[in-house]
């Protein structure tokens, strides 16, 4: 961690439970306010002020314009603010700095900020959080801080962290809460009741209650609502649910949120090898997975790595680069049936005009149909078992497409050059569509076979079969068909 530290004295965390305040502000409230345009977004103006009182030194003025924010604006602000300012607006607000505005922060704008606070500091907002929240806060501190702040946490807390921390990153280990609540099968709905009004340590929110056997094992659930609208002697063995949805505590976060969605779940068990129930994970952690998986499948589709505005500008050059030169050789491959024609090419002008407009829609053809591939694979809609009837949609999709396009631009090649290049463009334009169709999905397909991320490195491959099946069907068939010579 820095040198140049926020003092522990200067973070005071305060407690911004329900019941801290009278006067939080509801969401609606904050629209078309000083602070906040039509969109519910952070005014320039506003920005600008806060930006002006740090530069002199002023933190009472900061204090006094940021005390309003919601936790989620202040996070904002931060990600707003120039890097080197981000310690100073932290110091200026230090009580206001609790965890829930740590947890809303961009991934490597926390990082940058926690590497300002000293180890106690990072323990004492790292104690305000959900384990799986203080889990993401503490991973991405290098090990030797990573064992200061362990050292500063509370044991509790300190064994919840190491045992999460031990499970490989992006599985149900790493975003399970420990909290929930458990009770043994031979209780009533009554008992169960009782437990729940006397227990001082449910601080927690939840919507279910397991079920569980002797050995910890997970028998069945019951939502909060059956308890509650159910006769205290009914014993929770009739009331439970039992068909219940598992989660291993290994399983990666992907095909846990997928389970989610599959089987529209508000929370599910986590249980380790043994099948003894560990944790539990909800729906919001799900959409936050969602949302993310969702953005980095895009994101590696164009090769540009984690597509961060705040991630380091090696980092992105490094994630970027080399894409750009695997580009640079599928380019040059298109390039050389380019000049196995350039003969053809010197004789008919015409040629070198239309060619690339059968690159470019087989290439534009090639990236649907992959985008839809790419989706239908992460979302388990397209398996092994259905391989060859999406492929055979796609080509008969791809055929649709070539035969309009087809039309389209042989009529016009062939009013403003010849009838005969029409045909020929025409005819290399179905095929390069109708490549393009195959190639957007055999080539996730392929990938995903290979246990690689068919968002990774599909477009790269995708556009260079388009582009240099769509140059050769349209320079070849110019030859074949006698408009021009090698």
């Amino acid at each position: 961690m820095a040198e140049d530290r926020i003092l522990d004295d200067d973070l005071l965390i305060v407690d911004t439970g329900p019941d801290s305040g009278d006067g939080e502000v509801r969401p609606d409230d904050r629209v078309d306010d000083e602070r906040h345009d039509e969109e519910n977004r952070l005014k320039p103006s506003f920005v600008s002020a806060v930006h002006d009182a740090l530069a002199a030194g002023d933190k009472g003025a900061v204090y006094d314009l940021v005390e309003p924010l919601h936790a989620a604006d202040i996070a904002d602000l931060i990600e707003l603010l120039e890097p080197r300012e981000r310690a100073q607006l932290a110091s200026a607000i230090s009580d206001l700095m609790t965890g829930d505005v740590v947890a809303e922060l961009n991934d490597y704008v926390r990082e940058d900020l926690m590497d300002t606070l000293s180890a106690q500091a990072v323990a004492t907002i790292a104690e305000q959080l959900d384990t799986d929240d203080a889990v993401q806060l503490i991973e991405d501190l290098d090990e030797a801080d990573q064992r200061a702040v362990m050292a500063e946490l509370e044991p509790e807390t300190r064994e919840a962290v190491s045992s999460a921390l031990a499970y490989p990153e992006e599985t149900a280990g790493r975003l399970m809460s420990r909290h929930f609540v458990a009770v043994p099968e031979h209780l009533t709905v009554g008992d169960l009741i009782d437990y729940l009004r006397e227990d001082g340590d449910l601080d927690h929110d939840f919507f279910e209650v397991f079920v569980i056997d002797e050995r910890h094992h997970p028998v069945g659930t019951c939502a909060l609502s059956w308890i509650l609208t159910t006769p205290r002697n009914v014993r929770l063995t009739d009331l439970m649910k039992r068909d219940q949805t598992l989660i291993p505590v290994t399983m990666d976060q992907e095909e846990a949120a997928l389970m989610f969605q599959k089987y529209a779940l508000i929370s599910a068990a986590v249980v380790d090898e043994s099948g003894r129930l560990v944790g539990q994970m909800t729906v919001d952690d799900v959409v936050h997975i969602i949302s993310e998986e969702a953005g980095e499948d895009a994101l590696l589709m164009s090769g540009a790595g984690d597509g961060d505005i705040n991630e380091p500008i090696r980092e992105a050059y490094t994630a970027r680069v080399r894409w750009l030169i695997a580009n640079l050789g599928t380019a040059v491959v298109a390039s050389s049936i380019i000049a196995f024609f350039g003969a053809a090419i010197e004789q008919l002008v015409a040629l070198a005009v239309l060619m690339p407009i059968v690159a470019s829609i087989g290439g534009n053809a090639g990236t649907q149909t992959m985008a839809v591939a790419v989706r239908a694979i992460a979302t388990n809609q397209l398996t092994r078992s259905n391989t060859k009837r999406i492929l055979l949609r796609e080509f008969r999709v791809a055929l649709l497409n070539g035969g309009t396009i087809a039309l389209l631009i042989g009529l016009a090649a062939g009013v403003l050059f010849s009838p005969m290049m029409g045909v020929v463009i025409a005819l290399a334009m179905i095929i390069n569509i109708a490549i393009a169709g195959l190639a957007g999905v055999l080539v996730p397909v392929i990938f995903e076979r290979l246990d690689q991320d068919p968002a990774v490195a599909s477009s790269v491959f995708v556009t260079m079969i388009t582009d240099s099946m769509g140059f050769f069907a349209f320079l070849g068939l110019a030859v074949a068909m006698g408009l021009a010579t090698f």
